[in-house]
């Protein structure tokens, strides 16, 4: 028996029995070269395109400028590792249950990128775009404008009891280190828009609405300069798993040479408190 595990050459069948194909500009291969985006990957890329510029070219089918690369991969940077927090946890705990499975641990990690971690870069992203595309005629062209526009912007979500995502962090309740370097980045690169514009705005206006003055968060202003830098909206929390992907690789590197996984553990296994059942009881259907 043949140990050919493609098609079979006698089969007649066609590789493609529609006739339509599968188009795609990414990556092709042939019994001599591969090809990726256009470009020979061992030619053309490998040794010479950074994997930032390449993750950004994926996304978007165009390579880009200097500057696009250099903000791209700041967001990267503020978003690789933020110590432990629960997607650290959970990955070196999965580590420890299942140290056979590098994937598992890697995936346990990623897949606590939500709406309190890591998924705040898209959800903001997603927000300022929303608010953006619901201006009539032409954009603020200074301060004062885009503060008016963030003042009606936060006493409607306050009105209709919404938080404003990118506002607030649990550790940098004074403000958030990555914000102000973010924005000076994008502003050097000639790359602050007007996501990062009325981000900024909000900053600064929040506190007439809500009374009190919160931190324009890291993830946040990741989401804002993603968004200008015309990278597909829906995709934004993609671009903070890939850097976390790289922040959880190293903490369970950390785990091999320094492992706390196992005192985790045994600190909550060992300090629980038995208490009485609590039965649960369903909401009533009426008031």
């Amino acid at each position: 028996m043949s140990e050919h595990r493609g098609q079979p050459e006698d089969s007649g069948a066609e590789t493609d029995p529609h006739g339509t194909g599968y188009p795609t500009a990414l990556g092709a291969s042939s019994p001599t070269a591969i090809t990726l985006l256009g470009q020979d990957l061992a030619e053309d890329v490998m040794g010479k395109v950074g994997f930032g510029e390449l993750a950004f070219w994926l996304a978007t089918q165009r390579r880009p400028g200097r500057g696009e690369t250099r903000v791209f991969e700041a967001v990267l940077a503020a978003l690789a590792d933020h110590g432990f927090t629960p997607t650290a946890i959970v990955t070196r705990l999965t580590y420890l249950s299942a140290p056979d499975s590098i994937q598992g641990a890697l995936a346990a990690g990623l897949l606590g990128g939500g709406s309190r971690f890591l998924g705040v870069t898209e959800d903001t992203g997603r927000f300022l775009h929303g608010v953006l595309r619901s201006l009539d005629g032409d954009l603020p062209g200074d301060d004062a404008s885009w503060d008016g526009v963030a003042l009606r912007t936060v006493r409607a979500e306050r009105e209709a009891g919404r938080f404003v995502p990118g506002l607030g962090h649990h550790v940098h309740k004074q403000g958030d280190p990555r914000t102000p370097a973010l924005m000076r980045i994008a502003r050097e690169e000639d790359l602050f828009g007007p996501h990062l514009s009325l981000f900024e705005a909000i900053g600064r206006v929040h506190p007439e609405v809500l009374g009190k003055r919160l931190p324009l968060n890291g993830a946040g202003v990741c989401g804002a300069a993603l968004a200008d830098l015309g990278l597909p909206i829906e995709l934004l929390r993609g671009f903070a798993l890939l850097a976390r992907t790289a922040g959880l690789v190293g903490q369970l590197a950390e785990e091999l040479r320094e492992p706390v996984a196992n005192d985790v553990f045994l600190s909550v296994d060992l300090n629980n408190r038995p208490v009485d059942p609590t039965p649960y009881t369903p909401d009533p259907l009426t008031p």
